[in-house]
């Protein structure tokens, strides 16, 4: 087992493989604070991260994440409003990057990948339930981190803030008392 290897030998390694393989498939490439992405059109996202795993030389074994962002008001926006962030790790070469798509709005899914990563079930719903972001052929896609009865999804930038005074023993008799919260 190889316990390190150069990032700079891995990260040319990743993109040579993708470009090489799925051909304009790899739309570029982004470091930040020695981290490095790639970012991949998301019809190509199934076949790219089975890819990763399948390949020797690579060995992406480990999905260690999965995490969105809302773009929306961004100047970027245009170019995906939604981005999901796959963290997958080599753990024989111990070395982690990310595989980043941009989705322009939530109904465009890109396909799960939980049969590639069992760790991307509870994943995709979490992205799911705060992003509203859904995954074709997910065996399972419901809430696991919100209310049943939350409508809507609270990570989005456009989703409806709300406010509740907390009760302290200093402002217990100024907290106005609801009906549809009678613990005030």
């Amino acid at each position: 087992m190889n316990l390190s290897i150069d990032a700079s030998f891995m990260e040319q390694s990743i993109t040579d493989f993708l470009n090489n393989k799925f051909p304009g498939k790899v739309l570029g490439d982004y470091t930040y604070r020695g981290q490095f992405s790639l970012y991949v059109t998301a019809d190509a996202l199934y076949e790219i991260a089975l890819a990763l795993k399948e390949e020797a030389a690579l060995s992406f074994d480990f999905l260690v994440d999965i995490c969105s962002v809302d773009h929306l008001g961004k100047a970027w926006e245009s170019e995906g409003r939604y981005e999901i962030v796959y963290t997958l790790l080599s753990l024989e070469h111990t070395y982690r990057f990310m595989l980043r798509v941009k989705i322009a709005d939530h109904t465009v899914a890109p396909q799960s990948l939980c049969d590639i990563w069992h760790s991307a079930n509870w994943l995709e719903r979490e992205v799911w339930d705060m992003m509203g972001i859904e995954f074709k052929k997910h065996p399972n896609l419901t809430k696991i981190v919100t209310d049943d009865d939350l409508e809507g999804h609270p990570l989005r930038k456009d989703f409806g803030l709300v406010y509740e005074e907390p009760q302290f023993s200093h402002n217990h008799d100024e907290v106005l008392i609801t009906p549809d919260n009678p613990n005030h």
